[in-house]
């Protein structure tokens, strides 16, 4: 993007310079027409293309649907008991309650308003892109060349748009200010600085394929976006759907799995389940506003 911004301001310096050739001159203004004309094609084919917008928007597709936490590093402090004898603590057991929930509100509106921010960058760059294809298709060489100035402007604008978006690191770290206070028993030790920052985990999704019911159970399995294979809890969700229309839920039941995959035993033969995959609430848990769910019948 920093590169189409550079090719812009090049060529709109050049057009400065260089005056538009006088209607006498028709194969110099053809020309130029020519040229300019490939310039802006070249690029709504790279830098503005709608592969690129497109591969933006798939990645912000995915950052809804994560999971995002606190992170608050070191996880673990040296600390002194009162007979001066060293301890490895869990910095969380440190943390004011109070000033962590204060944290988690700061971090969830800071979240929401990026997200607002790329729903507007994202759909600037898909008009903008829309709007110059029109003037190379629409537009002769006369206005199109009469127009330049306004084409330039355009393509600075979105450019801009797109440079902006590229440096939201999405999914990625966020940072946080923050005014972390100890519990008040710790507030007189001496700790090494800590850093709070947002920590982002990629959604569950169910493995569509390896996902299926038998007579009186049902086996799940599901999956990150990134493949990710640490082992942590996870939450599966399930709940009899009881009416006609399969709408209305019936009982249900959590079960937390540590593994990519579970079976389900007891389910009656013959009924619909719906089953929702999920994490587990924690202390630094902030936001999350998506689950996948599946259907199986029996």
């Amino acid at each position: 993007s920093f590169g189409a911004m550079a090719g812009i301001s090049n060529e709109y310096n050049t057009s400065l310079e260089v005056a538009t050739p006088s209607e006498g001159h028709g194969d110099a203004r053809q020309q130029m027409y020519l040229q300019k004309r490939n310039f802006v094609l070249r690029l709504l084919q790279t830098s503005l293309s709608l592969d690129y917008i497109q591969h933006h928007r798939n990645k912000f597709e995915v950052f809804k649907k994560c999971y995002f936490y606190v992170d608050i590093e070191p996880h673990h402090v040296q600390t002194r008991d009162r007979n001066h004898v060293m301890h490895r603590t869990d910095i969380m057991q440190l943390i004011d309650p109070y000033e962590l929930l204060k944290i988690k509100r700061k971090g969830k509106k800071q979240i929401e308003i990026e997200m607002l921010l790329i729903a507007e960058l994202l759909e600037h760059l898909e008009r903008g892109h829309e709007e110059l294809r029109c003037y190379l298709t629409t537009w002769d060489m006369i206005t199109f060349l009469s127009q330049w100035h306004l084409i330039m402007k355009k393509l600075w604008q979105l450019c801009k748009f797109m440079a902006t978006l590229t440096s939201l690191d999405v999914p990625g770290k966020l940072y946080l200010k923050h005014r972390l206070l100890l519990r008040s028993e710790f507030r007189g030790s001496r700790l090494p600085m800590f850093s709070v920052s947002l920590r982002v985990k990629m959604p569950l999704i169910f493995d569509r394929n390896e996902s299926f019911a038998h007579k009186d159970s049902a086996k799940l399995k599901w999956f990150t976006e990134n493949q990710e294979s640490q082992v942590e809890l996870y939450e599966l969700r399930f709940k009899l759907l009881t009416s006609e229309n399969e709408s209305e839920p019936g009982y249900g039941r959590i079960q937390e799995v540590i593994s990519t995959s579970c079976i389900v035993q007891g389910l009656l033969p013959g009924r619909s389940y719906e089953f929702t995959i999920g994490r587990p609430d924690t202390q630094t848990f902030i936001l999350v506003k998506w689950h996948d769910s599946i259907t199986l019948t029996t």
